[in-house]
């Protein structure tokens, strides 16, 4: 963040861009006036290009009997036009990815095929061919009549990785790249977050911008709450420490996501109200981690090195001009200020591509792999084990039989309700709440949300993924036990 500075009168849009504002600073932007034409002209900006972004990101369309938000709809879209030729155009980006890692990694000594991949450790380009190896032998498998091995292809691993979440993962962050401007750059997120300060400041210790993540990511997808946590951190709106509590706690799965997850656990005539709950304990599950080590003690610094002060989170709060004033006049001088809205959406492309190949490379490894241990080896039935006495100690039903749902949520969301989805006529009703509201409230998982946490350079290390893993789990086990109780 650049330093502040002090100025009050009204400003022209030329003696603004001389004065070299940093737009993220909300002092600043609090600092000067617009003259009432410049002032008309950000209301129009803000409220056409916010409008666009309601519809894109919260607005349910029924198509052919199938409700989704417009990105949804778009991508979904996508995917089913470019079909096979969409999963072999993800095949050779396996393989160029692996290709060139082997080469900027250990070959190159300079140029943009070393700049991209040098920053990655000596055992990534092995990760990326290992990807580019499953994702051949998945398509030749589909495609020609090539027989790859069913522990690869099948449908519980390849089969439900790479065409479902790898090929999904990649328009997602396409189509996201192309509409973010519309959410972050035109006033709304300074509006939403103005608003919802004073309430997540003191509960999240987080500022009042991370609620869109958090709505974003209910209605889109997981892997768009973490882009946008991570193109917010880059700006400098977020603190090293903010970034990765909003990206491990705000980032959960989106709400026809959530319904598939309801409905295999054959809870889907109490849907509403599972997913209410399930999504105030997520909340409640991020506001006990983001207290506690390890996340408790990351550093409140900017990406340039700036440590956050008293004064940078005052300055997010309203003005003396009250609440609902201040946040429509950050609306409207940010869209008045936004940059060329085509050259926005260029950089964010840009950026898109950037980042899609070592995802998308990485998750069919790492997702397959993950998913490869939890259906053939007993891994996840031993870490299943060490749950057992606390499951009793709360007093769950049919503990024994869905212990195992708790540690295999962190290979992939779904696994821990596909689990027991075969034992749904003989487990009771609070049993199965406790393995979907959990399963919903962990967010941190291998086949997705942790690679993308992890391709993006967000501030984590593994290590820490893998921990706050284990406290969501046991923390939103001892919540979701009480709620149990009392509704079930």
């Amino acid at each position: 963040m650049k330093e502040s500075v002090n100025f009050r009168g009204t400003l022209s849009k030329s003696e603004i861009r001389d004065l070299n504002l940093d737009l993220e600073d909300l002092h600043q932007i609090d600092s000067f006036d617009l003259s009432p034409s410049d002032r008309k002209q950000g209301i129009l900006k803000s409220i056409l290009f916010t409008a666009i972004a309601i519809f894109i990101f919260f607005v349910p369309i029924t198509i052919n009997g199938q409700t989704d938000i417009t990105f949804g709809i778009i991508y979904n879209t996508l995917m089913k036009i470019t079909g096979v030729y969409g999963l072999w155009a993800i095949t050779c980006l396996t393989v160029i990815t692996a290709l060139l890692s082997i080469y900027g990694k250990y070959f190159a000594k300079k140029g943009k095929i070393y700049d991209y991949f040098h920053g990655d450790s000596i055992i990534h380009p092995i990760i990326y061919s290992i990807g580019a190896v499953f994702a051949v032998i998945y398509s030749l498998t589909v495609t020609t009549s090539f027989n790859g091995p069913e522990i690869i292809v099948g449908k519980s691993t390849g089969g439900t990785v790479i065409p479902s979440i790898a090929v999904a993962v990649f328009w997602i962050i396409l189509v996201s790249s192309f509409c973010m401007p519309f959410l972050i750059n035109y006033g709304f997120i300074d509006l939403i977050g103005t608003l919802m300060e004073p309430l997540m400041r003191p509960l999240f210790k987080l500022p009042g911008r991370a609620a869109i993540n958090a709505l974003v990511s209910f209605l889109s997808s997981s892997s768009v709450g973490v882009l946008i946590t991570n193109k917010l951190y880059r700006r400098g709106v977020y603190t090293e420490k903010e970034a990765v509590l909003v990206a491990t706690g705000f980032s959960a799965v989106s709400v026809g996501f959530a319904y598939m997850v309801i409905k295999t656990a054959g809870l889907q005539d109490h849907f509403a109200f599972v997913y209410l709950i399930s999504a105030l304990m997520t909340l409640l599950v991020s506001g006990i981690v983001g207290r506690i080590p390890p996340f408790s003690r990351k550093r409140d610094i900017y990406p340039n090195g700036k440590l956050q002060t008293k004064e940078d989170i005052d300055n997010t709060k309203s003005s003396s001009n009250g609440i609902l004033k201040t946040a429509g006049s950050r609306a409207v001088k940010k869209a008045f200020l936004a940059p060329n809205l085509l050259g926005e959406v260029k950089s964010s492309i840009k950026d898109g591509f950037e980042v899609i190949p070592k995802v998308v490379t990485s998750l069919v490894t790492i997702g397959t792999g993950a998913l490869i241990l939890a259906e053939n080896t007993p891994i996840f039935d031993f870490l299943g084990k060490l749950f057992v006495p606390l499951l009793k100690l709360l007093q769950v039903p049919n503990a024994t039989e869905i212990a195992a749902s708790f540690p295999v949520g962190i290979a992939e969301m779904f696994l821990p309700v596909l689990l027991i989805a075969e034992k749904v006529p003989n487990l009771a009703p609070g049993a199965r709440f406790l393995v979907v509201s959990v399963s919903i409230c962990q967010i941190i998982f291998f086949a997705e949300t942790i690679v993308v946490m992890m391709s993006a350079k967000l501030p984590i290390k593994l290590w820490e993924l893998v921990v706050v893993f284990i406290e969501r789990t046991i923390i939103a086990i001892i919540i979701g036990s009480m709620v149990m109780h009392i509704f079930f």
